[in-house]
């Protein structure tokens, strides 16, 4: 199935939930045909057809129509309103309504919510949804509010990252000394650090250049974006070691809740439950992108290692350095480990 097939199903299998929960909605008041009474601009730096941009014009579509039009959410994909940082600053002062933000980007302002992203945390995608749907996701979401007044509305997937590179990598050893492009993340940094590689910070858009002139040996992320990038084209080799699960988080700005909450008290609650109702479809979509993405790097002729038992908890020592880093935050990562027994 090529790329733009499969997107047109997903795309498809939204336009059907959609309708769905179109059913179930009371008809537009009759001065809804006015037009919207409040515009909201909705950042998303992914392009059409990707989970989370879908799932913003989900949002987006469901807000309309709980509203009964009063409220339009415009969403600008493919990062045209600026990167992720730059998006963030720009809600702080509420030039920016809403966007899906990854933890990875928004530990730059919020340091506390690293700690999702810590090497080998969660058991699983069951593990990961328990807590950030639960009680120990609140605590991260107030601390958000608290350092930079934004309002954390619902959890997004990003799956599981693994390691891609130029050479055959089976375990522990073969790591030692590869130079491993890394985003902007110092926790990301030491993590390669502690499996013995190399960390080489660069721009997303230069790893495949990088890779095919043998400036770097590999990079590490999740299927889609090693399938969609093209990088499996110039790094063949893929080690299925799980050793990160970044989640990304749909924020609303202060003065974006203060003008829903102007125009309708009920309205900040209602956007909760469609950014609730979004995240889900984005979850579903991002499962399907995941699996038809690592069926179809087999079918190109990628080598893919999985660790075995014993070499993945090789790779969990390795980098239990980064845990002791966290002692003040000791009693809240118990807590989150617990979630997966």
């Amino acid at each position: 199935m090529t790329r733009r097939v499969r997107w047109l199903a997903l795309a498809g299998a939204v336009l059907i939930c959609l309708i769905a929960l179109a059913a179930a909605v009371p008809e537009p008041r009759a001065d809804a045909a006015t037009g919207p009474e409040l515009i909201l601009r909705y950042a998303e730096n992914q392009p059409e057809g990707y989970p989370t941009t879908e799932a913003a014009y989900a949002f987006a579509e469901l807000v309309a129509e709980r509203t009964d039009g009063r409220v339009n959410v415009r969403v600008y994909s493919n990062g045209v309103l600026g990167s992720e940082t730059s998006i963030v600053e720009q809600m702080e002062y509420g030039g920016i309504d809403f966007s899906r933000i990854s933890i990875m980007s928004l530990g730059e302002f919020v340091p506390e919510v690293f700690v999702l992203q810590l090497p080998f945390l969660y058991k699983d995608d069951d593990h990961m949804w328990r807590v950030l749907d639960g009680a120990i996701g609140e605590v991260f979401l107030d601390s958000i509010k608290d350092r930079i007044g934004l309002t954390g509305l619902a959890w997004f997937d990003a799956g599981v990252r693994h390691f891609y590179t130029n050479r055959p990598v089976k375990g522990l050893e073969d790591l030692q000394g590869l130079r491993i492009r890394v985003a902007e993340s110092g926790l990301m940094e030491d993590l390669i650090r502690q499996l013995g590689a190399v960390p080489v910070r660069l721009s997303y858009d230069d790893v495949y250049s990088a890779l095919a002139k043998g400036e770097i040996d590999g990079a590490e992320n999740n299927w889609p974006s090693y399938d969609y990038s093209g990088h499996f084209e110039v790094a063949k080799y893929m080690l299925v070691d799980g050793h990160t699960r970044i989640p990304e988080l749909l924020l609303a700005s202060a003065e974006a809740m203060e003008k829903l909450t102007a125009l309708d008290p009920q309205y900040p609650a209602l956007v909760r439950d469609c950014a609730r109702e979004a995240a889900l479809l984005e979850r579903d979509l991002w499962k399907q992108a995941e699996t038809e993405s690592e069926a179809e790097m087999r079918e190109a002729g990628v080598t893919v290692t999985t660790l075995t038992d014993e070499e993945w908890q090789r790779f969990r020592d390795a980098v239990e350095p980064i845990y002791q880093e966290y002692t003040d935050q000791k009693a809240l990562i118990a807590r989150i480990q617990r979630e997966g027994k």
